[in-house]
């Protein structure tokens, strides 16, 4: 599957830098893309030059609402990242359509923290003006959940995450979710934190991406899983998760041998479950996805069988879609999983909640009145949209 990625305000675009080098990956290891064209949307222009492989000319690196911000940034009032987006939105559209493999993109991708003003602002803006401009393609956002302490200082944080969360819920085809927290290092420097959870971030779609993408005959699965097949897959809010185990280098010959092959496989599938871009009841998914990386040696329809099963006994609700990708690390297992549609995310109805209580209080302040506790139906109502 290949993407077009368009990274929204600083986090998005380090995480879309994260993309750029995952296609030189693609290339060096396999001679072919996964991603089509790598942009960054910012209101920032320190943040436009952090970057590090993303293409340095301005129509990989855009900079927008320079008469509003004069290039510094929005100040975390995401309803001016939109206001922005909305008016100098056309320059990433023409950013897109200079693409010279644009035909070959199977999906877009959107990233962006939730809790920023840029990114938080822009990234349902632009999903929805690039829908309405590429009406063939799907338009997927990836959004980066915030860290507790931003949640403790930043109050300011919660709004935007809900304003933000609502907005792409309503304008993108599917939404990963993010949780910076799962990923969080304790007692290590805060660049080189930020530079493992970017890279742990986007490292489960690698395999994802390549499968389909593969040029080499050795290397394709009996069966592929392709750009069609995660198509079918995404929709709703959808985490993604990986894990790997590692196998005796022998042959498996004798059958504990063999049922230990098997075990480590499950034990992989376990591990992308449990570490989960956000923490989810497989139950809840109404359709998953999972892809078996591994030598060619190391797979057989036995291990296959079983993680079709370990699947399916977690997330009973979901069709389920797989496939092989008979590629890998000598004796590791590699298991990537997609959970989609997810139907009551906890995390996200919590935001709701939370941003409505933020709603409420900047109320009370403002004119006196205690507004009573609403339901959650009506929360989403009246947490405001950007579009």
């Amino acid at each position: 599957m290949k993407l077009l990625v368009v990274g929204c305000g600083q986090c998005g675009g380090r995480l879309a830098d994260e993309f750029a080098i995952m296609n030189k990956k693609a290339r060096i290891q396999g001679n072919f893309d996964i991603v089509t064209n790598v942009l960054a949307v910012n209101t920032d222009v320190a943040d436009l030059s952090g970057l590090m492989h993303i293409k340095p000319d301005y129509q990989h690196r855009i900079l927008i609402g320079t008469k509003k911000t004069g290039g510094h940034g929005v100040g975390k009032m995401n309803e001016m990242g939109a206001e922005v987006a909305r008016i100098d939105g056309d320059k990433i559209i023409e950013s897109i359509r200079l693409t010279p493999k644009l035909s070959d993109t199977d999906a877009f991708l959107l990233i962006a923290s939730a809790a920023g003003g840029t990114g938080s602002g822009s990234i349902s803006v632009l999903t929805h003006l690039i829908k309405e401009r590429f009406l063939d393609k799907p338009v997927y956002n990836m959004i980066v959940l915030p860290f507790k302490y931003e949640e403790a200082t930043e109050e300011r944080s919660i709004f935007n995450v809900g304003t933000c969360l609502k907005s792409s819920y309503l304008a993108a085809d599917a939404i990963f979710l993010v949780d910076n927290q799962r990923y969080l290092k304790k007692n290590v420097p805060i660049r080189n934190n930020l530079a493992k959870i970017n890279r742990m971030v986007v490292k489960p779609f690698y395999n994802m991406l390549s499968a389909g993408e593969e040029v080499n005959p050795k290397f394709i699965g009996s069966k592929v899983l392709d750009a069609g097949d995660i198509i079918q897959t995404l929709s709703g809010w959808s985490v993604i998760g990986y894990g790997r185990a590692r196998v005796p280098h022998f042959m498996a010959e004798h059958f504990r041998d063999k049922s230990s092959q098997t075990q480590r496989g499950v034990q992989a599938m376990d591990e992308a479950l449990a570490d989960l871009s956000v923490k989810a009841n497989p139950t809840e998914a109404k359709k998953a996805l999972y892809l078996l990386t591994a030598p060619p040696g190391e797979m057989n329809m036995d291990l296959i069988n079983d993680l079709s099963q370990t699947l399916k006994t977690m997330a009973t609700e979901a069709v389920i879609r797989s496939g092989d990708y008979p590629r890998g690390q000598n004796s590791i297992i590699e298991v990537t999983v997609i959970l989609s549609e997810l139907v009551n995310s906890r995390k996200v109805m919590d935001y709701f909640g939370r941003a409505i209580e933020y709603i409420n209080r900047a109320r009370h302040r403002q004119s006196g009145v205690q507004y009573d506790q609403i339901g959650m139906a009506e929360a989403f109502k009246d947490i405001p949209s950007l579009l």
